[in-house]
């Protein structure tokens, strides 16, 4: 797992890099970034189009058409669509998710922010995500950008993921160390 996340690093990083150099340039740096996060939560919220993504069964014409598609009905920032376009057309979708972490990275770290991820069985409210941030900005000294996943396999509680950090809080993981604990009991 350690190997794939370095691969797609490797692969996301120039890509998150020149789609930042292009909007800092054009001055859009903020809509890209709200176009590229109305993508992960699309992606988020449709298991379809996550596998869509993925699929290496697609071609990368085919997946390139189909993403045109999508973007022109969401009326996508013209950034952010030939960026996507590109990325599909070079048959590098897979790692979308990886790319869109990169430059929200780069982003947040251009405002003098850090990002983190959290990782939740449900949708957090506002208020939640606010608290969150309020407390993670304490202990970090530094804004928080916090980009929501929702894994219903968690069960309840939080992962949050800040740099090379991550604090794992989930019922999964709590029920997973009690099962190992039993198991070296009896």
């Amino acid at each position: 797992m350690a190997a794939q996340n370095s691969v797609l690093s490797q692969i996301a990083r120039p890509y998150a890099s020149a789609l930042f150099d292009l909007a800092e340039e054009q001055s859009s740096l903020s809509e890209v970034e709200a176009g590229l996060v109305s993508i992960t939560t699309l992606a988020g919220e449709s298991a379809d189009f996550s596998r869509f993504l993925r699929s290496p069964v697609i071609n990368a014409d085919e997946k390139a058409e189909a993403v045109e598609a999508v973007l022109a009905k969401a009326n996508a920032h013209p950034v952010v669509a030939n960026f996507v376009k590109v990325v599909a057309r070079n048959g590098r979708l897979f790692a979308l998710s990886a790319i869109i972490a990169a430059f929200r990275e780069r982003a947040a770290e251009a405002r003098g922010e850090i990002a983190a991820e959290v990782t939740s069985a449900s949708s957090l409210s506002a208020a939640q995500v606010k608290t969150l941030g309020d407390t993670l900005k304490a202990k970090i000294g530094k804004a928080v950008t916090l980009t929501q996943y929702v894994d219903p396999s968690l069960i309840g509680g939080l992962v949050v993921k800040v740099g090379s950090q991550m604090i794992d809080s989930s019922l999964k993981t709590k029920l997973t160390a009690m099962k190992i604990a039993m198991k070296e009991v009896s």
